[in-house]
């Protein structure tokens, strides 16, 4: 469906929508963003490749994951240092969002703890969207159990240790810089592998490596105690 962000948000085209799913109709989301009315919101048309990929997926859907929840983790996180600026990286969340469209595909019930992105969920997905590291780790441990962990976003390691309630400003005339204290985030990865109830049955992670990449990744694989490592 395309069509302003008031008539999508209606009651009645949810409960329209609704009822053409409980009668076994794909209905795909429309796009969010601006319209040609001015308004900005959910209601427009999806780009030709974004509906050419949900048709494909609808035509070769598999049951071979039935019954198996999946948890994925993608996107990079947010660690604010004021109510304006924060600490992450260049992360898109492609290729977390991907796999967890494909387990979807797949007929797996996957929850997607996603960090902030400009992506939409994939069809079949249960996106959760968080900022800190924190967050997506409390978002996790809520998501358990789950048959299999994949853990593919790019954690920030630091964040600040203490985030300023005003924005930050130079003081004086001196310009000086101000210090920052960085605290350690928790491991995510290696919290939900060391899990001695409700663990995965199969915990895997990612290890994107300059150099040395088998020695790395195996040394990653054992310090990490998950099952699989992807590098």
């Amino acid at each position: 469906p395309a069509m302003n962000v008031r008539m999508w948000d209606h009651a009645a085209t949810k409960r329209n929508v609704a009822q053409l799913r409980a009668d076994g109709v794909t209905v795909m989301d429309p796009d969010e963003g601006t319209m040609a009315c001015g308004e900005f919101g959910p209601g427009r048309l999806p780009e030709v490749d974004v509906i050419a990929a949900e048709i494909e997926r609808k035509l070769t859907a598999s049951d071979v994951l039935a019954g198996r929840h999946v948890l994925v983790t993608a996107g990079p996180t947010r660690e604010p240092l004021d109510p304006v600026r924060f600490l992450s990286n260049h992360s898109s969340g492609q290729q977390g969002y991907a796999i967890a469209g494909a387990l979807a595909d797949l007929g797996a019930k996957v929850t997607l703890v996603s960090g902030p992105v400009s992506l939409a969920a994939p069809t079949g997905v249960d996106r959760v969207s968080v900022e800190t590291a924190r967050e997506m780790l409390s978002a996790c441990e809520d998501a358990l159990p789950a048959d299999v962990f994949i853990s593919v976003a790019a954690v920030a390691d630091w964040r600040p240790a203490d985030r300023a309630a005003k924005k930050m400003k130079l003081k004086g005339k001196s310009k000086d810089t101000p210090a920052l204290a960085l605290a350690e985030n928790p491991d995510i990865l290696a919290t939900i592998a060391r899990k001695r109830t409700k663990r995965p049955a199969l915990v895997i992670g990612f290890a994107a490596e300059p150099n040395d990449v088998e020695a790395n990744a195996r040394e990653k694989l054992k310090r990490k105690r998950c099952d699989w490592i992807v590098a």
